[in-house]
């Protein structure tokens, strides 16, 4: 019996402790954040010796083009510099006037005691309406992240994606980064612009402290 009582109020105890769970957001960067080079099959070639250049080595690059990323495994750094501004308003004013008259030129008797010899009707109306609104958004978002080649296309474009987790003390910070890069756009020393990626997923999370006092529950 004792074990009966208690089960109502234990319920009613743990239905609340779920309400004020946090509820971790969904994560916008899916799929691998790095990838290590695999061993690709290369077909027998007589060896060179003492040529400064040999096909067989992986990851050879020729000797008068600038290091850049091709092959799976290779990094490139990310120069996160995204900025957005957006602002609407909207104001609605609308009005409307009716009115409508009537007038008896010949009323019955009995009836112009009751109108009190006023013969005439006049009805009117008003309408008006008026509504504003308004909405700004900024965002701003600067940093410097080395990704991996994680993935090539086939019309050669590479597929990036990196990952940078930051601890101090007891709270934690990591971003997440992956998108679509054309091997055209990193310059000579191997970074490219965030605007320059496309299909690009940016993401900034944190743990700790701060992240639970802004977290509703």
């Amino acid at each position: 019996m004792f074990v009966r009582v208690l089960r109502y109020p234990v319920c009613v105890l743990v239905a609340a402790l779920q309400g004020c769970a946090m509820i971790p957001p969904e994560p916008v960067v899916i799929g691998p954040l790095t990838a290590p080079p695999a061993p690709s099959a290369v077909s027998p070639t007589a060896e060179t010796n003492g040529a400064i250049y040999q096909p067989t080595a992986y990851g050879n690059y020729p000797l008068f083009e600038d290091r850049r990323p091709r092959n799976v495994g290779d990094i490139v750094t990310v120069l996160i510099q995204e900025k957005t501004n957006a602002a609407k308003s909207v104001k609605t004013s609308t009005g409307r006037n009716a009115s409508a008259g009537f007038e008896a030129s010949l009323v019955p008797g009995f009836l112009s005691d009751a109108l009190n010899a006023n013969q005439n009707l006049d009805m009117g109306g008003k309408t008006a309406l008026e509504g504003k609104g308004a909405t700004s958004a900024n965002n701003m978002f600067a940093g410097t992240l080395t990704t991996t080649v994680v993935g090539v296309l086939p019309n050669g474009n590479l597929q990036i994606a990196g990952d940078k987790q930051i601890a101090i003390n007891r709270g934690s910070e990591h971003i997440r980064f992956s998108g679509v890069v054309d091997p055209r756009s990193v310059t000579g020393s191997n970074t490219v612009l965030s605007t320059q990626v496309a299909d690009a997923r940016i993401e900034f999370r944190s743990k700790g402290t701060m992240d639970e006092v802004q977290t509703m529950g």
